[in-house]
């Protein structure tokens, strides 16, 4: 399989930590931008990065270019892919995948008009814990699922000025945190019939805390929670007529899981693999598997399912009172 070349769009940390990902396991990267050419000069400095672009056009009409990332905060995530796509790029897009649902059909609409693959980083759905879980759920290793639990809470920064706490900038412990206890349910419990949602907000009106409650059609349930200044454990069972899993703290990153039966006997131990870095590099391998295959569209994290869980999204910020400059409250 042909090697992509890719393109980083925005020079924040987690541009840093996936690049490292990347060249950790033997991809290619050969171009960064960023609005700033002298943060892009110093990011392609510490990275070993051949070119140097200070716009995002530049990168979108690099040549050496196939596929970008894209890693700017919230509100540019649309705009950026855009860009890219028109320019018949492939792309990666950090979560959550757009600001609200809107903008993400319409990278779906264009993703299909140009061709390209558009991916969502949700890099927790192609770790090797979760590749090995989704089996063993497929076999019925513990029945009909019944019951899906995740969290995810830290302790954040809460300066009123701080991008987590600023509305205009897609601030708030949902879209940073809650997209990926929501994202896990809509993975393993597909799209709910009904959603129920509360929250907490903070003094900027950005949500500080965020519980939902998801129901479907077969009577299964999945609660989630999501906080920025309330940490935990971060762990995440299943619970099914057959047996239960529990998945290890913190059950997002590379970790391990153990599958029970109905009686507590233990049936499977997954113990943490043994990778290179964070694990980000593997939704980075799918994307160039879709593109070597002529495929657009995954089956781990298809883009239609990325737009329904930003529309869930949406349904979830009118319920807690969350709105974002520029939408109108209803």
């Amino acid at each position: 399989m042909t090697k992509l070349r890719w393109g980083i769009l925005a020079t924040g940390w987690i541009a840093d930590l996936f690049v490292q990902d990347l060249l950790d396991n033997g991809m290619t990267v050969t171009a960064v931008a960023s609005r700033s050419i002298d943060k892009a000069v110093d990011f392609a400095a510490r990275h070993g990065i051949a070119r140097a672009h200070g716009s995002y056009q530049a990168l979108a009409d690099d040549p050496e270019v196939d596929v970008v990332y894209i890693a700017t905060p919230h509100p540019f995530h649309a705009a950026a892919a855009e860009l890219c796509i028109a320019a018949g790029k492939h792309v990666l897009v950090e979560k959550s995948f757009t600001l609200n649902g809107a903008e993400a059909r319409r990278l779906l609409d264009l993703s299909r008009k140009h061709d390209v693959v558009v991916l969502e980083a949700m890099w927790t759905r192609f770790l090797p814990h979760m590749v090995r879980l989704r089996e063993a759920l497929a076999s019925g290793m513990i029945g009909e699922i019944r019951t899906l639990v995740a969290t995810h809470t830290q302790d954040l920064p809460d300066d009123p000025g701080h991008r987590l706490n600023a509305l205009e900038l897609g601030g708030g412990a949902l879209l940073d945190l809650g997209i990926y206890p929501i994202s896990f349910a809509f993975d393993i419990l597909g799209e709910p019939t009904e959603v129920l949602a509360s929250g907490r907000l903070k003094a900027t009106g950005a949500d500080a805390e965020v519980s939902t409650i998801f129901r479907y059609a077969n009577g299964a349930s999945a609660l989630t929670v999501s906080a920025s200044d309330a940490p935990g454990s971060n762990r995440a069972e299943i619970n099914g007529t057959e047996g239960h899993v529990e998945i290890d703290g913190v059950w997002y990153t590379p970790t391990g899981f153990r599958i029970y039966d109905s009686q507590k006997n233990l049936l499977e131990e997954f113990k943490p693999a043994d990778i290179r870095g964070r694990g980000m590099h593997f939704q980075a391998v799918e994307l160039e598997r879709l593109v070597a295959a002529g495929e657009r569209s995954s089956p781990i994290l298809p883009i239609e399912q990325s737009v329904v869980i930003m529309e869930t999204l949406d349904d979830i910020r009118k319920q807690i009172g969350v709105v974002y400059p520029g939408e109108t409250a209803s």
